[in-house]
């Protein structure tokens, strides 16, 4: 006959502590995520966690990959993905010259060696505004930027030569971009030709070709809030300003070892 085994007082007390350890444990994560998630709103968990590793080991929190996922889901603080689609930025059915693709086999090793340029929209109550950027293919550093009532090359000037106030002396960077008109135009070829730059264009109008650029365009919009519909272009271009100084000088890159790019572009630049 087989005799029933209780479950001693220590060792249901032990059960408890350790129960209520867990739960102060993810108590403590879910903080510290939501506390993240105001700064990088829609960061995904793997770069979460690698951002929080010091802090949870500080605090002598242990918490593996898959629990940290799980909890997560359970508290629905996982990122949702949505659904692309909006205002076209490309027209390269002009008699505009065009350019090589002189990056198609280079891979950078340093900042201000390639620079990609890309325009996005962003949705306003007050209609669209045109956002062009500019970001070192190295360090993954937005370097200019500029959002335009109209999608026509002031704009992409404005942007190119934010960047070029910033180009250390005697660095002649690959200017890289699609072959849409603004920057096939007489004043931007001008002044990438007036700063010794060469020029670089996708060869196929493929999005692969320029797939930095996109990406960032893609961070800026789905982390940082600037896919949403904003009240006025004023707010709009506030937005703007705050999502590019957060994404230069706090997001970690997992390809730059899950450094800033301003630190990495900063650093590289100073060796």
């Amino acid at each position: 006959m087989c005799e029933r085994v209780g479950m001693t007082r220590q060792a249901y007390y032990k059960g408890a502590r350790r129960r209520r350890r867990r739960e102060v444990d993810e108590e403590a994560v879910v903080e510290l995520v939501k506390r993240e998630r105001r700064i990088h709103p829609r960061m995904g968990a793997k770069k979460l966690m690698r951002l929080l590793r010091g802090e949870l080991k500080e605090m002598g929190i242990q918490i593996g990959r898959d629990r940290f996922f799980e909890l997560l889901r359970a508290k629905e603080l996982l990122v949702k993905r949505r659904r692309r689609g909006g205002a076209r930025t490309t027209w390269s059915g002009h008699g505009l010259r065009v350019y090589a693709n002189r990056v198609k086999w280079i891979e950078p090793s340093m900042p201000d060696q390639v620079w990609v340029s890309d325009i996005t929209y962003l949705r306003t109550e007050e209609g669209f505004l045109y956002l062009a950027l500019i970001t070192d293919a190295y360090s993954r550093k937005i370097l200019g930027f500029e959002a335009s009532d109209r999608l026509e090359a002031e704009g992409c000037l404005r942007s190119l030569r934010r960047a070029l106030e910033g180009l250390s002396e005697g660095a002649c960077p690959i200017h890289h971009s699609d072959r849409g008109i603004q920057y096939c135009s007489e004043e931007y070829v001008g002044l990438l030709e007036g700063r010794g730059l060469q020029i670089s264009m996708t060869e196929l109008n493929h999005c692969y070709e320029n797939a930095l650029a996109e990406r960032v365009n893609g961070i800026l919009k789905q982390e940082y809030g600037l896919g949403q519909t904003f009240r006025t272009k004023a707010q709009a271009r506030q937005a703007v300003r705050q999502a590019v100084e957060i994404y230069n000088e706090l997001r970690p890159h997992q390809s730059l070892g899950y450094r800033t790019p301003a630190s990495v572009h900063g650093m590289q630049r100073a060796a």
